[in-house]
């Protein structure tokens, strides 16, 4: 009778997914939950940077399947947003601007400097993600959550972009105020 375990040695495949998913919780366990007791800006800033150096490519490989109420999830969701404002300034302007109006709080909880231009909203994702590292993870969560609504807002106003591309992003920022809340009552992880 054949040995099992022979069979899956001979078996050649990708990484083991449940491996993978470990990894990937530990890593933003590590750098979501280290980084916050460490007031030092050269850490923010390599955290900052993470997609840009490592690419947003291999980030996706580890976080992209994670659920949106793990630590994983947010992260991948706040550097695929700050990805997608660094890529398309332009445009996120001009649907955060077209929202301003009908999305009010949602504006004030985001933080971005009036008029809110192409420069604005990159220091603006930029600012949210170096809290990361030494700032309250739900504020983080609550910004990124909120400057979504606010796109998604103006998506909707603009008539420019789909319906499932409106949904899209206001599915974003309600996934990232979830996950604030779990936060705020620390079962976040």
């Amino acid at each position: 009778m054949a040995r099992w375990s022979a069979y899956f040695d001979d078996f050649e495949g990708g990484a083991d997914p449940a491996l993978v998913s470990e990894a990937a919780d530990r890593a933003a366990t590590l750098l979501v939950r280290g980084a916050r007791h460490v007031d030092d800006d050269a850490v923010a800033e390599r955290l900052l940077h993470l997609a840009d150096t490592e690419g947003i490519e291999t980030v996706a490989e580890v976080w992209a399947g994670s659920p949106a109420d793990s630590l994983a999830g947010c992260l991948w969701r706040l550097y695929l947003l700050r990805s997608w404002v660094h890529a398309d300034p332009l445009r996120v302007a001009r649907e955060y601007d077209a929202g301003r109006s009908r999305a009010q709080v949602a504006e004030v909880v985001a933080g971005v400097a009036d008029p809110p231009g192409p420069a604005e909203l990159r220091a603006m994702v930029d600012d949210v993600l170096r809290g990361i590292a030494g700032g309250d993870f739900a504020d983080v969560l609550l910004r990124a959550a909120a400057f979504g609504r606010v796109v998604a807002t103006g998506r909707a106003i603009l008539a420019e972009t789909s319906e499932p591309d409106v949904r899209r992003m206001l599915g974003l920022a309600e996934q990232l105020e979830v996950a604030a809340g779990l936060e705020l009552d620390g079962r976040l992880s």
